[in-house]
């Protein structure tokens, strides 16, 4: 698919990086690598730079209309006397050719190149995220992609929800099969039924009780009864390289009449901010309009005994090439717009009590969303 570049004719776009590591850089080529190499943007036409490892690969799989050799361009730079050419250098033939000296680069451009480049008379301008804006609005064929993911998380999530009831209940713990039910166990039995489905997760989250009062914790040893347990999973598909996102909150055993509000206030909440998400809605009122509804049913916000408590994250994100991308939900706030792919996810913690977070993530439509999240939101398992 052709794709239209970022830069004017007069200022080349260019990336020194991993596509593996770098979102933008492969959203620009659709070619995955694990070491850096040059991608530019000059007077409209897409450039890669590869060795010659990777040249064949390049040719087939890369999204671009010309592949150059490093070694080639290695031996013209060198043909211009320059001795021992470095990566710059090469970039330095190409834009020589081409008679542009202005350069586009992302913020996080590699600073030993940055000034490599302005030694050699180049002007250079970053640009912060999203690099490409048309990221941020998901085509049909990005939104299926992050589907297939997400019914892949809820597979996983589902075979963890079942191992939890089946666990029996002995001295406030989780057992199964003769061995106490942990984190651990739970984490790698979601990790493998993703990798089943050609999904990859990393810090996948099954924390209970005080740890789930830790937003991030990834939580480990024993999983409690009675109490609740976070789940949060966030894979990446290894073919569409596309993510997915969602967060249950469950108990095993018995709840207190505490815990069951706690549960309900939020699940309310995540529900009505949901209905509020829809082309130009602020994110950062939707995000308000929680805060205000947790307050108002007595859960307070603030430092105490040294220890966040209440609600003190965002209400949402973008995801797509990366699990945190632009739109956001939250004080600071994005204005949402049709084809963003955005979460829903409040959340709220205390110590001594327990914490819930619950997160679905939605398709941003004319006049409201569509829900990509097709798994129950239930608290007691048994």
């Amino acid at each position: 698919m052709k794709r239209t570049t970022a830069a004017q004719p007069d200022v080349a776009t260019l990336f020194i990086a991993a596509s593996e590591l770098d979102s933008n850089l492969y959203y620009a080529t659709r070619f995955v690598a694990p070491d850096p190499f040059i991608y530019m943007e000059v007077k409209g036409e897409r450039i890669l730079v590869m060795s010659d490892l990777e040249m064949d690969r390049a040719k087939s799989q890369a999204s671009v209309d010309r592949v150059l050799s490093y070694s080639e361009l290695e031996k013209k730079a060198k043909s211009n006397g320059t001795k021992e050419p470095s990566t710059v250098d090469i970039v330095h033939v190409i834009l020589r050719e081409a008679k542009v000296r202005q350069l586009l680069v992302p913020a996080n451009f590699p600073f030993i190149h940055a000034t490599r480049l302005q030694e050699l008379g180049y002007s250079m301008k970053p640009k912060r995220d999203p690099f490409y804006e048309r990221r941020v609005v998901k085509t049909a064929e990005e939104v299926r992609c992050i589907e297939a993911a997400q019914r892949a998380t809820e597979d996983a999530v589902a075979a963890a929800h079942a191992a939890l009831k089946q666990a029996t209940i002995r001295g406030g713990e989780l057992w199964l099969d003769g061995e106490v039910l942990t984190s651990e166990r739970i984490k790698k039995l979601i990790n493998v039924k993703l990798m089943e489905r050609d999904c990859v997760a990393q810090h996948t989250i099954v924390a209970g009780g005080e740890q789930a009062c830790d937003p991030h914790h990834e939580g480990t040893g024993p999983l409690p009864a009675n109490r609740s347990i976070i789940f949060d999973v966030f894979p990446r598909s290894a073919n569409s390289r596309y993510f997915a996102d969602m967060s249950r909150t469950v108990i095993r055993g018995e709840a207190s009449p505490e815990l069951k509000r706690l549960y309900q206030t939020v699940k309310d909440a995540q529900e009505e901010a949901i209905t509020k998400v829809k082309d130009g809605a602020d994110g950062m009122k939707i995000h308000q309009g929680i805060c205000d509804r947790f307050e108002k049913a007595g859960y307070k916000t603030g430092l105490v005994d040294g220890r966040m408590q209440g609600y003190f994250h965002g209400t949402g994100h973008g995801v797509g090439l990366d699990i945190h991308e632009a739109p956001r939900i939250s004080r600071t706030g994005s204005l949402l717009q049709e084809g963003h792919v955005v979460t829903v996810e409040p959340g709220l913690y205390y110590p001594g009590l327990g914490a819930v977070r619950i997160e679905d993530m939605v398709l941003v439509t004319s006049d409201g969303c569509r829900n990509l999240t097709d798994f129950p939101k239930i608290f007691e398992l048994g």
